[in-house]
């Protein structure tokens, strides 16, 4: 979970009246379970200096279409050098990575005046995973190389912000191939929790090197048991998402659709020859719809899925890989509608981004845009994009910093 190349492409995909923004600190005290809900929106806003040893900070406001936000004498300042985030039970979740270590779990909510507080701490293990499913907070921890093949899965209960349960799968049972599963996310699928996987070789020289470069699997668990029912299987496209990369969401109807980049590697060297494409279940089923196949790669000119967020009714923003067929070069955004399973390149974005928020992006409350963070040499910015027209429009300029998440709680 190292902010390696890969987390720096994505680090951040994440939207109106100018403001003033007063400091932020974290004293006083949340309510009990998930801050107060009087039907307002704050938005959160993280940004990191670059300092060394220094982690984000988080600012807060009621606006990101317009004005200007800084890290300089404002909001809260994170402890530790990586930190990760998720919103659940109207509360925020910021993880430590401990670095292979424990790491603290801080959690936030809003108070009545709509000021971010702390909640609670207290240490969990490092995870390259972590979901929401019902009211929790499911976290996996899931090794790569060496004699541990063990995947470790915890409950944390989100609204009291306690670990409540826990269970294990063999990665290299699951995968059964001489190699080993590395969980790339985690999605409930109504009553159930599905499990994307790469099969990877875990070998401590060519980790995330693969011989199987051209299939895709699904590993679906009850809940809250977790108890592993099946492995769906395909092999159209590769792998759906990617490392610390969710490739599965689940649309308003309760079908899932799964996105693949087809950019499995040996040696560093991309092997897929499968197209980058977005696959679907249906609801109710465990199987992949075998009269489902959106060529993604075909419909954008031979470019590759790098990551995706969903923003509602089948839109989808996607962030793809800047050269075409290649997992590399300057991220461009596009917007995908799976029902109808059209392409088209998002407009007005800044041609030249150094980086796009990918994991943590939230949509207008409306459900019609994605709000996203978008980092350039010339500055950082909140743009919403929206998901019929695909025309990115400019917000919030963020400085000292850049941006790293958007998340929103109400109040």
């Amino acid at each position: 979970m190292k902010k390696g190349s890969k987390i720096a492409l994505f680090a951040a995909l994440t939207a109106f009246t100018t403001f003033s923004c007063s400091s932020d600190d974290n004293s006083g005290s949340g309510t009990g379970g998930g801050g107060v809900d009087t039907g307002k929106t704050k938005y959160i806003i993280t940004a990191t200096t670059g300092a060394v040893g220094i982690a984000d900070y988080l600012l807060t406001t009621d606006d990101v279409s317009t004005g200007t936000i800084s890290t300089i004498g404002n909001g809260i300042e994170q402890d530790g050098t990586y930190r990760y985030y998720i919103t659940a039970q109207n509360n925020f979740f910021s993880l430590l990575y401990g670095q292979g270590n424990p790491g603290a779990v801080t959690t936030y909510n809003l108070n009545s005046e709509g000021k971010l507080v702390k909640k609670s701490d207290f240490q969990a293990e490092t995870v390259h995973v972590f979901a929401a499913v019902n009211k929790d907070i499911l976290t996996i921890k899931v090794p790569r190389s060496g004699a541990a093949s063990i995947a470790q899965m915890y409950k944390i209960d989100a609204e009291k912000s306690l670990i409540t349960g826990e269970a294990q799968q063999d990665t290299k049972k699951l995968a059964g191939n001489g190699e080993r599963a590395f969980f790339t996310w985690a999605t409930q699928v109504g009553d159930k929790v599905y499990m994307p996987y790469m099969s990877i070789k875990g070998d401590g020289v060519d980790n995330f090197g693969t011989v199987n470069p051209d299939s895709t699997w699904v590993a679906v668990y009850n809940y809250p048991e977790l108890k592993l029912e099946k492995v769906i299987k395909d092999n159209r496209t590769s792998y759906l998402g990617g490392y610390f990369t969710n490739g599965l969401f689940q649309d308003e109807n309760g079908d899932a659709y799964g996105f693949s980049g087809a950019v499995a590697t040996s040696n560093s060297v991309v092997t897929s020859t499968k197209s980058s494409a977005i696959v679907k279940i249906k609801k109710g089923t465990t199987e992949f719809d075998k009269s489902y196949f959106f060529n993604v790669q075909e419909k954008s000119g031979g470019y590759k899925i790098s990551a995706t967020s969903y923003i509602s009714k089948g839109k989808f923003l996607l962030l793809m890989y800047g050269n075409a067929g290649k997992n590399n070069g300057v991220p461009k955004l596009a917007i995908a509608d799976v029902y109808n399973q059209t392409f088209t390149w998002v407009t007005n974005a800044p041609a030249a981004l150094t980086s796009v928020t990918s994991r943590y992006n939230i949509t207008t409350e409306d459900g019609s845009s994605a709000v996203v963070g978008i980092n350039t040499p010339d500055g950082n910015w909140i743009y919403t994009i929206n998901g019929s027209t695909a025309a990115a429009t400019k917000g919030i300029k963020v400085e000292g910093g850049q941006i790293t998440a958007i998340a929103k709680l109400k109040y």
